[in-house]
This record gives structure tokens, C-alpha cells and sequence, in this order.
């Protein structure tokens, strides 16, 4: 994994971003990754092909919100948003790590040891879940 710093946005990372954020929303995103020294994205590469990321933003007492966590719909479910997690947990160790996400990415967080809480529906007929990795960073585990 490396940091992902190129300006303007790369067309690899505007899609993946695309995923984890409206399409609107891509530019402005990406712009604060660049210019905000508490935002961090990192690219997740096959074979030199971008295929996931991950933003984060560090927090105080060294705590850390991922913002954006994506990975290239061919290759989900083959543990590559575990390894960016692992990841950000190994070579920062954070004090925390919290997500916030919808029902469909919930299972995903709750599946590497992060603590979940329902926030309610925060949005008009979406319900919102708030995911929280606090301790020793996560064990390297298989995933089936």
C-alpha cells in the first residue's frame, strides 16, 4: 500500500472513490485529502493496478475516522478492506479507529473485530451504524 498524492485526481481513484462517496462529491473529497495534513489516502495495488483505498483522518490523542474505504467490486470479499484496516492499524497505532456506514457495509466492520452501535436512521429511511476497533491492532486472520 502507499499513499495516494497525485493532483489532479487519477481516473482509478476518482472510480474507487466513487464508491464510498456520491459521484459529486469525489473532487471536494479528494481535494481534502490533498490539502489537509490530518487526511491520509492510501491506494491498495495488484500487479501496479490501483484496486482499493482508504482515507482517513487522524484525530486527536492519536485517533483515527476512516472516511472512505473502497475496493474494486471484482475483488470484494477477498479480504483486501481487512489488509487496508490492518494496514492503517499496524503502521499508525491508533488509540481508536471509527467508521460510521450504512446496512450493507455494517457486517464488514463487524467481521474484523469493530464494535457496532446503531446510530438510528439518520437519514431519512437509512439507518446509520457506528463502528468503533479500540486496543491492540488487529490479528492477521484468513479470510474464507
Amino acid at each position: 500500500m502507499e499513499m495516494i498524492q497525485s493532483n489532479p485526481i487519477q481516473p482509478a481513484v476518482k472510480v474507487l472513490l466513487s464508491y464510498a462517496t456520491s459521484k459529486t462529491k469525489v473532487d471536494q473529497e479528494y481535494d481534502l485529502y490533498i490539502h489537509s495534513p490530518a487526511r491520509k489516502l492510501y491506494g491498495y495495488y495488484i500487479d501496479q493496478e490501483l484496486v482499493g483505498c482508504i482515507g482517513i483522518e487522524i484525530g486527536d490523542a492519536h485517533q483515527c475516522v476512516i472516511k472512505h474505504i473502497a475496493v474494486s467490486s471484482a475483488l470484494r470479499g477477498k479480504g483486501i478492506g481487512r489488509e487496508m484496516v490492518q494496514f492503517i492499524n499496524h503502521h499508525n497505532s491508533f488509540s481508536s479507529i471509527y467508521a460510521e456506514t450504512d446496512r450493507d457495509a455494517v457486517i464488514f466492520y463487524k467481521n474484523i473485530g469493530f464494535h457496532i452501535m446503531s446510530l438510528g436512521e439518520k437519514y431519512p429511511g437509512v439507518e446509520r451504524f457506528a463502528c468503533l476497533l479500540s486496543g491492540p491492532p488487529l490479528q492477521h486472520t484468513t479470510s474464507n
